[in-house]
């Protein structure tokens, strides 16, 4: 618990980090403000803190002996009237005191064979809090990462547009000088003007979706929505992933399958817990009085006790109207539901991964035509933009060129960011996503 506090509660990574405004924020340092910052890790660290607190309370409970002390004191003040039966005459005292005082210690130890069953259902269910402390932990990592790509590509759309609103200012330009030199109609320079106009739009609409972008990812990291700061402008691709290496991975490292197991173990280990009931139970006991009374009536003036007392029994549960039976045989049947919940999960598994997998590769094999798509988009703009100017092409011609830019560079961007964005949905589903970008150092508490 405390290794998982330590690693996650980076604040030296928080405290200055925007001290000033549009500071350069990389990927990495977003991450670890949000592993600081999101509330949703901190609740998952307290409840890690619960887990083991009932953990230590389950030792202290079921393998240690209770001894209680307990002094007590009580005085009294009576008028008594006695008759004995060698003396019929009634005897008075007035004002008869009496005092006792007691003091003891008693000391009581059980043992129940279900108790090592209760401590591994502990022990489950401390792993299970930590594996979904490592849920969240990658959760947010992957909703930072993702978050963060994403203004990164609204980023380059906005240039994607900036550029050809210039193409569009060109174009107005050269329309304006073509008609007011008597070479063009108004109707060309009016068509390039709301051309213009509709390109300026869509740069103005754009700036709304960078903001909007830009509030999502300081959601992710605990920040003000308007905190300011410049991130990465391109989106590189660096690594190939392997279907192989990621279902291996999954299969022994994502968090849910783990916790899914862990929850069978669970059922299993109630199971166990029921038949041991069946087996019997020692109880000990053992305490010490020192007992003190004194009387101003009656035979004794003084009374004292001191000394030890012990004993033990053992007890076997012979019959309980065959109530344990059908506990017993209801926990098989929520193991057994477990057990296929956990089948059902692994095929689900590997299906999102195949499925993840493909969309991966059909997006690397895209990025490809989209780059040579846009090389060849690019080369025939510049060419209708110069055959435009030379007044040898139409506006037509030159605005179906620069359509055609902007949806390549627009689908070639889109590439780049959906390859990045099934990578890390693929090392989240594999449970490596914590572990990219150079956060070995990171290391959560180890769940075998």
């Amino acid at each position: 618990m405390k290794k998982l506090v330590a690693m996650l509660a980076l604040s030296i990574f928080g405290t200055h980090l925007f001290a000033q405004s549009q500071e350069s924020l990389d990927l990495e340092k977003a991450i670890l403000i949000g592993l600081e910052k999101n509330l949703q890790i901190k609740i998952a660290v307290e409840n890690v803190a619960l887990r083991e607190g009932d953990q230590k309370i389950g030792v202290g409970t079921l393998f240690m002996p209770t001894v209680d002390a307990t002094y007590a004191r009580s005085f009294a003040k009576e008028d008594v009237e006695q008759k004995f039966v060698n003396d019929p005459e009634p005897r008075q005292i007035d004002d008869a005191k009496s005092r006792t005082e007691n003091f003891s210690v008693v000391g009581i130890y059980g043992f129940r064979p279900e108790s090592f069953a209760i401590m591994k259902q502990l022990g489950q269910l401390s792993e299970i809090s930590e594996l979904e402390a490592k849920i969240a932990v990658e959760n947010t990592v992957a909703g930072i990462s993702t978050a963060y790509y994403r203004l990164v590509l609204e980023l380059q759309r906005y240039d994607v547009l900036k550029t050809t609103l210039e193409l569009s200012q060109s174009r107005l330009d050269i329309a304006q000088a073509q008609y007011e030199l008597g070479g063009a109609g108004k109707r060309d320079f009016l068509t390039a003007e709301v051309d213009y106009n509709s390109d300026l739009s869509l740069l103005l609409a754009q700036e709304r979706i960078i903001q909007n972008a830009r509030v999502n990812l300081n959601e992710l990291m605990a920040l003000e929505p308007d905190t300011e700061f410049m991130v990465q402008d391109t989106i590189i691709i660096t690594e190939s992933l392997t279907l192989l290496e990621l279902e291996e991975n999954a299969f022994m490292d994502n968090k849910f399958l783990l916790v899914a197991q862990r929850q069978e173990n669970v059922a299993f280990l109630q199971m166990k817990e029921l038949q041991a009931t069946r087996l019997p139970a020692l109880n000990l006991n053992a305490n010490y009085i020192n007992n003190t009374s004194n009387s101003d009536a009656g035979f004794l003036i003084q009374n004292q006790r001191q000394g030890f007392n012990y004993g033990g029994n053992i007890t076997v549960n012979l019959f309980s109207g065959l109530t344990l039976n059908r506990r017993i045989q209801n926990s098989k049947v929520q193991q057994n539901a477990l057990s296929y919940a956990v089948d059902q999960f692994e095929i689900q598994l590997q299906s999102d991964i195949h499925r993840a997998f493909n969309t991966y590769q059909n997006n690397r094999a895209l990025l490809v035509i989209e780059q040579k798509n846009y090389a060849v988009a690019k080369e025939s703009t510049e060419i209708a933009l110069e055959r435009f100017r030379l007044g040898i092409s139409s506006y037509l011609e030159f605005r179906d060129a620069q359509l055609n830019l902007l949806t390549a560079q627009n689908r070639l961007i889109t590439s780049l960011f959906s390859i990045k964005e099934q990578e890390i949905e693929l090392k989240r589903l594999s449970g490596k996503i914590f572990f990219q970008n150079s956060f070995e150092d990171l290391n959560l508490p180890t769940v075998e």
